[in-house]
């Protein structure tokens, strides 16, 4: 009988419940990391995972973020965690706020805060950009409803609203957060950006048409090492967003330059996505994602394993150690999908619906919803959540989709 390998460490995983982090605890687990998996949810699904050795539940930081600081310093005490990997803009904020707290416990896995700023101030994003050379959408920043109404001599319609920073965080008192919306007359203008007045600056952009694509890579000090790329196939909403099915394509030259050119200027050291839109006439970056994203269960499933690398890097300085000389990795496989089953079915079901809030968006016809949910089916596509090398957390997944759906279409009829 083999001798129980002992852990090359312990690793602590936030937001245990996404499909993103359910990917790290499975990547690490099975690399002989000690993985202790986080969460605000009592009954998080990524507490269910094989690989989780410790789960535990802590406040929520949208809410209460010293508490949140206060109770992850106990429990880096307590399990003696060498590395905190937080998952979302929630957990990042605080941490990164009090990262000094950390300095002498554990590691933290955060960009340099100047990067950070950088990358979660849109404007900031969008000036760096234009410093580089790289194509931007017109863009106008705003405070007010009448200076959002006068973008629309020069813009025209339709509108995207923007706010300045998806997440704004508050010591002490906690995080607001944001969304993007959408405008195709002066009457909605005025209507979604009262929304905003007096509460955050919002980025007014002409709409750009065209494929979403993601750059993502691990980096250090600048200097891609492993680099990745994919195509959204479905968003939700259908106006734009979080992908629910996406597919692996060929690194594209030119959107692996721009992402290069932002990713040196940065000095960024960690985990990134850079976001554009390919249209037919123009490419335009959208923005660049300084954490976790949602879709890296799509990168783990064709073979770059953004997990196990990044904890290598911080943890045991591999493959710093030969990064000057060596060329990025950028090698995996091609035409690989997966699915966030969850926001899948809600993409279903929007479409099914049929009702159509935006007419310069291009409404998916029903047919294409009903491929998709057979598609389901289909053993090549890959879930983002769903295993059958570690299916708890797909099981307990199933019946929150059906609460999700049964909730959804009780409010459209209500």
């Amino acid at each position: 009988m083999s001798a129980k390998r002992e852990p090359r460490g312990t690793v602590l995983i936030t937001d245990a419940g996404r499909g993103s982090a359910i990917a790290f605890i499975r990547s690490l687990g099975r690399s002989g990391w000690r993985v202790v998996a986080t969460d605000s949810i009592p009954n998080s699904i990524g507490f269910r995972s094989r690989y989780a050795a410790h789960h535990a539940v802590y406040p929520n930081p949208e809410h209460a973020p010293d508490a949140f600081v206060a109770w992850m310093l106990d429990i880096v005490r307590e399990q003696q965690v060498d590395l905190i990997v937080p998952i979302t803009d929630t957990a990042i904020l605080p941490l990164s706020a009090a990262a000094a707290a950390f300095a002498d416990i554990c590691t933290l896995a955060l960009p340099d805060p100047d990067a950070l700023r950088k990358v979660t101030d849109k404007q900031q994003t969008l000036d760096l950009a234009e410093s580089l050379g790289i194509p931007t959408p017109k863009t106008r920043l705003v405070t007010t409803v009448e200076e959002a109404c006068d973008t629309i001599a020069s813009f025209g319609f339709p509108l995207v609203l923007k706010p300045r920073a998806s997440k704004l965080y508050h010591a002490s008192e906690g995080i607001e957060a944001y969304s993007v919306t959408y405008a195709n007359t002066p009457e909605q203008l005025v209507h979604e950006m009262r929304r905003f007045e007096g509460r955050c600056a919002v980025l007014i952009q002409q709409y750009c048409a065209g494929v979403g694509c993601g750059v993502e890579v691990l980096a250090h000090r600048g200097k891609p090492l492993f680099v990745f790329q994919h195509q959204r196939l479905r968003e939700v909403p259908l106006t734009g967003g979080a992908s629910s099915f996406r597919q692996s394509v060929p690194l594209d030259p030119q959107l692996y330059d721009y992402t290069t050119r932002l990713i040196q200027a940065l000095n960024w050291t960690g985990l990134a996505m850079v976001e554009f839109k390919v249209g037919a006439q123009r490419t335009t970056l959208m923005e660049i994602n300084g954490r976790v994203w949602g879709s890296l269960p799509l990168a783990v499933h064709s073979g770059v394993d953004f997990p196990r690398r990044l904890v290598e890097l911080l943890l045991e300085g591999k493959p710093a150690d030969q990064s000057a000389a060596r060329p990025p990795e950028t090698s995996y496989q091609l035409g690989v999908r997966s699915r966030n089953l969850q926001l899948d079915m809600v993409w279903i079901a929007a479409v099914l619906s049929g009702r159509r809030r935006y007419p310069f968006i291009r409404q998916p016809k029903r047919r294409e919803a009903v491929t998709a949910l057979l598609g389901i089916f289909n053993p090549r596509n890959r879930f983002d959540i769903l295993s059958l090398e570690d299916p708890m957390p797909g099981l307990a997944e199933l019946p929150r989709i059906v609460r999700n759906m049964s909730s959804k279409r009780k409010r459209l009829h209500a």
